[in-house]
């Protein structure tokens, strides 16, 4: 077949969730935005589920339909964008918890679902999403006496250790939190990392579950293999794909292989990236374009069928470093036209 291959292994997604739950002594949940962080929703949640875990967190709350399909009544479905305009049927249909993060949320919340679950998201200090000190201060005994299930926020720096931003962050959470009897939560992958005393009654692990970083000890979730359409050889001086980017400086073997950046392969990788046929590398030569791209395999013995582009030798954070970006960005992009062996859970 002239597609890619990404195989995922939720054995692996499991084992990741159950090394960051060790961490900690508190209720740990899993985050499955972005449809698993590009893995499959539903199969990851699936998964986790059956591993023990609850309660999960999507960005938004249309992103719950196929966990809740999947899984059906009985684990809790948070929404980090809280409870937005139009989202109040979904809400209430799929029995999700969103996370208000302004004082104009929580009113229409309690205006439209007065008797249903949430939560509420404070700002400390990212400016991003959630209520600012002043704004809390405002309505917290109102929002408090309505049994909030969980009142969190979210690390800017956690990925940074020695960053200062976390102390402050998690100092300024204290200050708006301490005494009050509802669940807390602050952590995600890096602040779990960062030590106990960020991770309150619930640690909210993403990107660790998926095999990337700041969790260095993750086991790999994913491999990515991309077939050979044809190789052709290539005469010294020679040029090869768009705008004649790259030239033979010696008489090469030139594979094409199916995958471009409409498969989440950034062009930013031409003449960057690296692939491997078993333990040897091979260089991307010339320009990554739409479906198509083309890799040296002059020092191949043979000439191979397929090439790797994420697996034992290159992780997902390897391949995103060579593109100047983070794992998150890698993975959630990988594309739709691969045939995904998902095996595991």
């Amino acid at each position: 077949m002239s597609t890619g291959r990404l195989i995922i292994d939720l054995d692996a997604v499991v084992a990741n969730w159950r090394a960051l739950d060790g961490m900690t002594n508190c209720k740990t949940a899993a985050v499955v935005k972005a449809d698993g962080y590009g893995l499959g929703a539903a199969n990851v949640a699936k998964a986790l589920f059956k591993a023990g875990v609850r309660q999960f967190f999507v960005a938004v709350a249309e992103e719950a339909v196929a966990i809740r399909a999947e899984l059906g009544p009985k684990p809790e479905i948070c929404v980090f964008s809280g409870h937005m305009k139009g989202d109040t049927d979904l809400i209430r249909e799929l029995g999700l918890t969103p996370m208000l993060n302004s004082v104009e949320q929580l009113t229409q919340h309690l205006e439209t679902l007065p008797d249903h679950p949430f939560g509420i998201q404070l700002d400390t200090g990212m400016n991003r999403l959630g209520l600012e000190m002043q704004e809390w201060a405002a309505v917290a005994e109102l929002a408090l006496a309505q049994r909030p299930k969980l009142v969190m926020s979210h690390l800017a720096c956690a990925d940074e250790p020695d960053h200062p931003m976390n102390p402050y962050q998690l100092d300024q959470f204290k200050k708006m939190t301490d005494g009050i009897s509802v669940p807390r939560s602050l952590a995600a992958t890096g602040g779990i990392l960062l030590g106990p005393e960020y991770h309150f009654d619930l640690t909210r692990p993403g990107i660790g579950l998926y095999g990337g970083l700041p969790f260095e000890s993750a086991t790999p979730v994913v491999e990515l293999d991309l077939p050979i359409i044809q190789i052709r050889d290539v005469a010294e001086g020679e040029v090869v794909g768009y705008a004649n980017a790259w030239q033979a400086a010696r008489p090469s073997r030139i594979a094409t292989v199916s995958g471009g950046y409409a498969d989440g392969i950034p062009r930013i990788l031409s003449d960057r990236a690296t692939f491997y046929h078993g333990d040897t590398p091979c260089k991307l030569v010339g320009r990554v374009s739409m479906d198509l791209i083309t890799v040296d395999i002059t020092d191949l013995p043979d000439d191979p069928t397929k090439l790797t582009l994420i697996g034992p030798h290159q992780g997902v954070d390897d391949l995103a470093q060579a593109a100047g970006t983070i794992g998150y960005e890698i993975l959630t992009q990988l594309g739709a036209r691969y045939r995904r062996k998902t095996f595991g859970k």
